[in-house]
């Protein structure tokens, strides 16, 4: 890996200003991508990363692996961005650090955004990017992981409900960083270091269109949980997110999922973008890739070679 290891108040202090600008909500929508894309480019990858353009579902998507990449399972990530912003360009970096440290390729979805596309077009493109994913490639539906953060953390949680509901279908695992699994919640600060109330509410309201925000598809906290595959929630305690993660966790353990839980203390909202800057950071990503490695490659088929 070719990592820098900023200390914490350095890194704080340089991101700061950047999404102050590039997540303000009087910018159109387009031009919070472009800036945040922009941005996105200096962003590190590993050595030897393999980057290969494809379409998925109907969607534009990049399989991100090495030379030696297992073939035993692949991970359909999700990336964040309130559903309105974000690509495979700004969550490529944190994309290939997963394929490296599971050992399995990932594939990342540019998934239709809002306002332009609303509920529930982001999670009909993830359904069938799963869907292709199996038909496609070989893979089971147990050896496919799904991982996400922010919006993209929701909308795994959603994905995963629609596969059960909708095709008896289970993913492997679910990996969520500060997942945003209920959109209609207010937060009660008005931002952190990377996000704002009011850039949220403009993003939920997007998203969300003409839809019904009852709709669990739209809050899939607010659904049903039970069935869901082991889930790994991480979050930092000073996320406006955060009282959210703790109250899916509860849920999700009163349903009987299998959850593990990790809280950071002095990092950022998906600060796991930031793992080839921060060490901490990207010690998160290595113990959330793990977790799927494990749920992709049980340790009895691992035993086998």
């Amino acid at each position: 890996m070719r990592d820098i290891n900023l200390p914490l108040p350095l890194a704080r202090a340089v991101l700061h200003p950047i999404f102050r600008v590039t997540l303000n909500p009087r910018l159109p929508f387009p031009m919070q991508r472009r800036l945040l894309d922009m941005s996105s480019r200096a962003q590190l990858l590993p050595a030897r990363t393999v980057v290969q353009p494809l379409r998925l579902g109907g969607r534009p998507a990049e399989r991100i692996g090495f030379a030696n990449t297992s073939a035993h399972g692949a991970v359909l990530y999700l990336h964040g961005g309130g559903y309105t912003v974000g690509s495979t360009t700004t969550h490529r970096s944190l994309a290939a650090r997963l394929a490296h440290d599971t050992g399995c390729a990932v594939y990342a979805l540019d998934y239709r955004l809002a306002p332009e596309h609303p509920f529930p077009a982001a999670l009909d493109d993830a359904e069938s990017a799963f869907l292709e994913l199996v038909s496609s490639t070989g893979y089971r539906p147990d050896q496919i992981a799904v991982s996400g953060d922010s919006a993209g953390g929701g909308l795994s949680l959603a994905l995963a409900r629609r596969l059960i509901a909708r095709h008896q279908t289970t993913p492997a695992a679910l990996g969520l960083i500060a997942p945003w699994a209920d959109p209609n919640r207010i937060p009660d600060r008005d931002r952190d270091l990377v996000t704002n109330k009011r850039w949220s509410r403009t993003c939920a309201a997007a998203y969300l269109g003409d839809g019904d925000p009852a709709d669990p598809g739209y809050a899939p906290l607010t659904g049903e949980l039970r069935g869901l595959p082991p889930t790994y929630v991480q979050v930092d305690v000073g996320e406006l997110l955060h009282g959210q993660c703790v109250e899916l966790v509860a849920a999700l353990r009163a349903a009987g999922v299998q959850v593990r839980y990790s809280e950071s203390t002095g990092l950022w909202h998906v600060a796991q973008l930031q793992a080839a800057l921060v060490a901490p950071a990207a010690a998160a990503l290595r113990e959330l890739a793990e977790f799927l490695r494990k749920a992709i490659r049980p340790a009895h088929l691992r035993d086998l070679g």
